[in-house]
């Protein structure tokens, strides 16, 4: 999607989640995200599910894609 000049608008690390903004050609939002494993949600002192809305390093996000033989859209490269 970088590729084909798709801006990024946003986005997030919801620390359960990593969450990328973009707008379709109409301007409509659309957020593609991914939900990290369960067991590593972070937790509270009671158990709670403790959730951020950090900035996602999209850097460090598309170099572990490429290390997995990723293309930037989850294709197998």
């Amino acid at each position: 999607m970088l590729d084909a000049g798709v801006e990024l608008t946003g986005a997030a690390d919801h620390d359960v989640s990593e969450a990328m903004y973009f707008d379709d050609p109409d301007g409509t939002g659309v957020e593609l995200y991914r939900d990290r494993a369960p067991e590593d949600w972070p937790r509270d002192a009671q158990g709670h599910l403790a959730m951020g809305n950090d900035p996602l390093d999209v850097a460090a996000l598309l170099a572990e894609a490429h290390g997995r033989g990723l293309d930037p859209l989850g294709a197998r490269a």
